[in-house]
């Protein structure tokens, strides 16, 4: 898991209409959606004392939570993640799964995920067997992607974000979703060694500062 530098800004639609503009000028859309957008469904885990939610609210410098997800309705491609953060670094490993195997999960049956073979999987069983680790909330939101090559830069406008409230009926395209109070449109830059000015310069917007936000916390706004 090699580890990426990240930033967050907090933004209006003013802002991301900006974005675009020179976004487009410099960057590549991503290939993922339809130029570049796309829509993103995340089932997110925690355990009973909340941890996960917890250290985010109180900033604790090293910490993980795990996901699974998939994009634009396509539950033919689902990702089982585990993202990290440490000392203003961040990291994610994934793996996937078959619709299948996360309706088994969500269903409550556990017992093929320690004979998988594949180790993600099973330290998430592990710790949903001893942490009591179990899905929390479905968070959808809207995206709009950019790469750039030198750098390995990848930023992304967050958008429309809305909460499942208490569901986890994941597979369910009708899983009804409710907005996330007044969550904002999040701008993320990510990057391995160094970030190229020119993307430096693009991101740039009068008043925006790097601010900790996360759109689990924003879900769970109702409980």
């Amino acid at each position: 898991m090699k580890p990426r530098h990240e930033w967050k800004h907090e933004i209006t639609a003013a802002d991301r209409l900006v974005l675009s503009a020179r976004l487009s000028a410099v960057a590549r859309r991503d290939r993922h959606g339809q130029n570049g957008r796309y829509e993103i469904r995340s089932l997110y885990f925690d355990d009973p004392k909340d941890t996960a939610l917890r250290e985010k609210i109180d900033g604790v410098s090293r910490r993980e939570k795990f996901r699974i997800r998939y994009y634009s309705g396509d539950a033919s491609y689902i990702c089982l993640e585990k993202k990290s953060k440490w000392d203003g670094l961040c990291g994610k490993r994934s793996v996937l799964l078959s619709a299948q195997e996360v309706q088994a999960l969500l269903d409550g049956d556990l017992d093929w995920m320690s004979r998988c073979g594949r180790p993600l999987i099973q330290e998430l069983y592990s710790k949903m067997k001893t942490s009591g680790l179990r899905p929390r909330t479905i968070v959808d939101y809207v995206r709009d992607a950019y790469v750039f090559p030198a750098g390995n830069v990848r930023v992304t406008v967050d958008y429309n974000i809305r909460t499942g409230l208490n569901s986890t009926d994941f597979l369910n395209p009708a899983c009804v979703t409710v907005p996330a109070g007044d969550a904002p449109m999040i701008l993320e830059v990510k990057w391995d060694e160094f970030l190229p000015d020119i993307i430096r310069d693009a991101v740039q917007l009068p008043g925006r500062h790097t601010a900790a936000f996360s759109k689990y916390a924003a879900c769970r706004v109702y409980g």
